[in-house]
């Protein structure tokens, strides 16, 4: 590890208690203005509706020599401002997107293990916090101690055999054709209970690169199921008609809790 933020859900373990919903945003060392942004808008730390909202990045290295070196030190001299970067010593690539993962499930358990909920998402979604914390917030018998984990729900997706693929899994690592049910990874929900369930199944189900469908695993070896909600949109938003009169009617927007924002 290369940056920690020890402290971010309270002093002690048991403060972490206290955090009722902490963002989890993946990220790499080039995009610093993107967690700029995000740290004034939607993931700027704050009391909502009576639930403390906490903030962290996650994130591996990028470049080689000394553009490694220069990035590295930009990142601490960023987290020394904000205090709000996970960093660990591996190349940020999409392959290795469920080390980043597994290695913040392990950073959890032992830094924030009583957080209530997380929202685990990209730095390039749009997630709208304060219809995350009243959808929680209602779920009046699970206050993050109880199975969660909703997203944009993926079935029976087939797994990609083609080599040029950027998400080939080779017979070698994943023998079935089809992924168990998983929660599209740009952005999904899950209580503190279900974060430590995968972490516990991770230790025996060895990384896929697919981190979306690894969750799915991980997932179904514990016996649990992923499930969907109409306001996670991280495959994108579609507007009922092209002919509508405003394609950018806020009705549209107005259930989003996660919305994907790159085209």
């Amino acid at each position: 590890m290369l940056l920690d933020v020890p402290d971010l859900c309270g002093a002690t373990l048991q403060e972490s208690a206290n955090v009722f919903l902490l963002l989890v945003i993946k990220s790499t060392p080039l995009n610093y203005e993107r967690r700029e942004v995000l740290r004034k808008t939607w993931a700027k730390e704050r009391l909502q509706n009576g639930a403390w909202i906490r903030r962290v990045f996650i994130s591996g290295t990028a470049g080689v020599g000394e553009e490694k070196t220069e990035l590295n030190k930009l990142m601490e001299l960023e987290n020394q401002e904000n205090k709000d970067i996970l960093q660990w010593d591996f190349t940020d690539t999409f392959i290795n997107l469920t080390l980043k993962q597994v290695l913040f499930l392990d950073w959890m358990q032992k830094r924030c293990p009583y957080a209530r909920f997380l929202l685990n998402g990209d730095d390039d979604v749009f997630a709208n916090t304060d219809n995350m914390v009243e959808y929680l917030q209602s779920l009046s018998d699970n206050n993050g101690d109880k199975h969660l984990f909703v997203g944009a729900l993926n079935l029976f997706m087939p797994v990609i055999r083609d080599s040029w693929s950027k998400y080939f899994v080779p017979v070698q690592m994943y023998k079935l054709d089809s992924f168990p049910p998983y929660c599209g990874g740009g952005g999904f929900l899950l209580s503190g209970f279900t974060a430590k369930v995968i972490y516990n199944m991770s230790h025996s189900i060895p990384l896929l690169p697919i981190d979306d469908a690894y969750m799915g695993m991980c997932l179904e070896k514990a016996g649990l199921k992923p499930t969907s909600h109409f306001g996670m949109r991280t495959l994108g938003l579609n507007i009922p008609s092209k002919m509508a009169e405003d394609a950018k009617d806020p009705c549209y927007f107005r259930e989003i809790i996660c919305l994907l924002l790159k085209t």
